[in-house]
Order: C-alpha cells, then sequence, then structure tokens
C-alpha cells in the first residue's frame, strides 16, 4: 500500500514539475525577448515622428504593465495546455474504467505518465477477476454438495425404512435380529442427522453474520471435555488419544464458537485418521502465544489441496459420497471463528500425517 501511495505521489510530482517547468520556460523567454528587443533598440537612432519609436517609447514608460500583462497571458496559455492534457488524461482513465467494466479479461494499457494508475488498475482488475471466479467456484461447489448431500439423505432414510418395515411386518424375529436391526436404525437415523445438521451449516454460514459474546473461557477444560465426548467415534475405528493439555489456560472468547472450533478439527482427525492409529492433542502456552495443535495418521494431502483446505465448501474427498468428512465447511467455520478471535490457524500434511495449528494471542 505504502508503494502504490508513494507511486501516486510521484505521478502528482511529475505533473506539478512539467507545469511549473513550462510556465518557466515561458517567463524565461519572455524576459529574454524583452532583454534583447532592449539592447537592440538602444542600438538604433529613433525619431520621435518614427510610429515604432512612439510604440517602444509606451513599453518603456508602461513597462512593469506590460510585462506582467505577459506573464498574465503566459500562465493561461500553459494551464489551458495542461487542462487540456489533463482531460485528455482522465478521457484516457475513464476509457480503462468502462474496459474493465465491459472486458476485463483485457489489459489497461495507458500512456508512459500514468502508468503508476495502469498498474492499479490492472492489479484491481485482476483482483476482481480472482474473485469472481472463486465467488464462482465456491457457488458450484456449493451447489454439487447440496446435490451429493440430498442424495446421501435417500440412503439412510431409505434403510430405516426398511428396517423399522421388516420390524413391524415380521413378527416372528427373534429379539437378536430385532436388537440388531433396532441399532442399524438408529445409527442410521443418526446419520440422518449428522445430515441435515450439515443443510444447517451451510445455510447458516452463508445467510447470517457471525457475532462473538466474549467472556473468560477455560481453554484446558473445554479441550478436554471435547476430546472425552469424541470416545464413542474413536472406539468406532479403535483410535487412542495422547493428550499433553497444559491445566489451567484460559483466554478471552466467545465458548460456543470456540467450542465448535476444536469440534471441527478434532471431528476432521477422526474421519480422516487410519483405524488403529492415534490422535494427538496438545495445548500450551509458547511465549505470548497460546497454542493448540492436533495431529492425526492419515493419507498425506497434497501441497494443493492443502492451500485449499479453509475454503468453502471445499472437501479433501472429492467423491460423492459424504460417509466420511462433512460439507466441507467446518474448516471454513474454523478459520473465520479464529481469526475474528484475533488468532491464526494452519494445516500441514506429510509422511501420512495432517496437523492443525491454532495460535490465539495470550491475553492474560
Amino acid at each position: 500500500m505504502n508503494e502504490k501511495i508513494k507511486a501516486r505521489n510521484r505521478m502528482k510530482f511529475k505533473f506539478a514539475v512539467r507545469y511549473l517547468s513550462a510556465f518557466a520556460v515561458y517567463v524565461a523567454v519572455i524576459v529574454g525577448m524583452f532583454f534583447l528587443l532592449r539592447a537592440v533598440c538602444e542600438r538604433v537612432i529613433w525619431y520621435p515622428e518614427d510610429p515604432n519609436y512612439v510604440f517602444l517609447h509606451f513599453i518603456k514608460q508602461n513597462s512593469v504593465a506590460v510585462i506582467v500583462g505577459f506573464f498574465v497571458v503566459g500562465w493561461g496559455i500553459v494551464t489551458c495546455v495542461f487542462i487540456k492534457k489533463w482531460m485528455s488524461s482522465l478521457d484516457e482513465i475513464t476509457r480503462a474504467a468502462e474496459q474493465i467494466t465491459l472486458s476485463p479479461e483485457q489489459a489497461v494499457v495507458l500512456s508512459d505518465e500514468l502508468k503508476p494508475l495502469q498498474d492499479e488498475l490492472n492489479a484491481a482488475r485482476e483482483n476482481a477477476l480472482r474473485t469472481a471466479q472463486e465467488a464462482k467456484e465456491a457457488e458450484q461447489r456449493k451447489n454439487d454438495l447440496l446435490v451429493y448431500l440430498a442424495h446421501d439423505l435417500k440412503t439412510p432414510l431409505t434403510s430405516v425404512i426398511g428396517y423399522l418395515t421388516l420390524l413391524r411386518e415380521e413378527t416372528e424375529i427373534s429379539p437378536k435380529l430385532q436388537e440388531k436391526y433396532t441399532g442399524i436404525s438408529l445409527r442410521k437415523a443418526e446419520r440422518l442427522e449428522d445430515l441435515i445438521n450439515e443443510f444447517f451449516d451451510v445455510t447458516r454460514f452463508n445467510l447470517t453474520s457471525m457475532e462473538l459474546e466474549f467472556e473468560r473461557v477455560h481453554l484446558s477444560r473445554m479441550i478436554e471435555q471435547i476430546c472425552s465426548e469424541f470416545e464413542p467415534v474413536l472406539q468406532e475405528k479403535n483410535l487412542t488419544w495422547k493428550l499433553d493439555i497444559e491445566p489451567e489456560i484460559t483466554m478471552i472468547g466467545d465458548p460456543d464458537k470456540l467450542s465448535r472450533v476444536f469440534d471441527n478439527l478434532i471431528r476432521n482427525a477422526c474421519n480422516y485418521s487410519y483405524p488403529d492409529t492415534e490422535i494427538q492433542c496438545s495445548l500450551k502456552k509458547e511465549n505470548d502465544s497460546i497454542v493448540c495443535r492436533i495431529k492425526n495418521h492419515g493419507k498425506t494431502i497434497s501441497k494443493e489441496k492443502m492451500g485449499r483446505i479453509f475454503e468453502q465448501f471445499f472437501r479433501v474427498d472429492s467423491s460423492r459420497s459424504s460417509t466420511t468428512g462433512g460439507a466441507g465447511i467446518g474448516l471454513a467455520i474454523a478459520k473465520e471463528i479464529v481469526e475474528r478471535h484475533g488468532g491464526s490457524i494452519e494445516a500441514e500434511s506429510a509422511e501420512e500425517s495432517i496437523t492443525f495449528t491454532v495460535v490465539f494471542r495470550d491475553k492474560s
């Protein structure tokens, strides 16, 4: 931003220098001509009846007024020339703005003296194109996900209906089978609830502005509690915890929103972990920061996908099935919440592991 301001100031300075230089040249020419004419006239013998003598004598008697008049006329001429040039530059800029609106794909080309402005306009044009493309891609991903989620809603719903119908119509089913079918129906119904919640996430993320309610949050207890709540999820894949949480770490924040951040990160770790592996979660104070790291062992994510992992509706697993992972919005929400708390969140993947690092400033 400072470079842009400096470039604009340099452009203004050049215009001012050119304007003053043009006027200075005009003044120098007039003064030079005046002294040259005076030197020539002093070498000539004049007679009172000579018309040129009368004219030159008048100029000599009113030399100050004549010089001031020439200065005013010269200033007017120079100003008019530069105003015309400025108007031409303004027209050039207006045409460039119209071009950005009508044909944003074409690069803006201005005259050499407007080069700094040309660079700024092209930067704005490229940024607008990039933003429009990102919005288009996000909208397409959202639409695709809505289709996928709608498709995935049908599968567990069909299973629930099928098993409940079987339980109603087959009166001689053994208690063991009844328990089995009831358990399957319950799991399918819970999956339905998760998918419906994802629908609500997609809607809320786009239609509401996030408001934070700050208070003192006991971060250590919050993360320990969330980790314990995921024990049933870990058991499904035979995962284990390795916790390294310093006690009594607190911060000022919105407890509900922060809880959602760590819930999303831990859920993500569970979804993308290999079975029979360990999930590491640490919370520590490092210098003037509070740092939380969540690491799981799973398939290495490419750098390209890692660069987009916090985008709205982006999923690492782009397949249609949503049995693993969510709607691709949990990490985007987590990033926004963390940044609204003045913190940062980063992700890295290497050697079949994924690590999320959340950093908050320690204001305690």
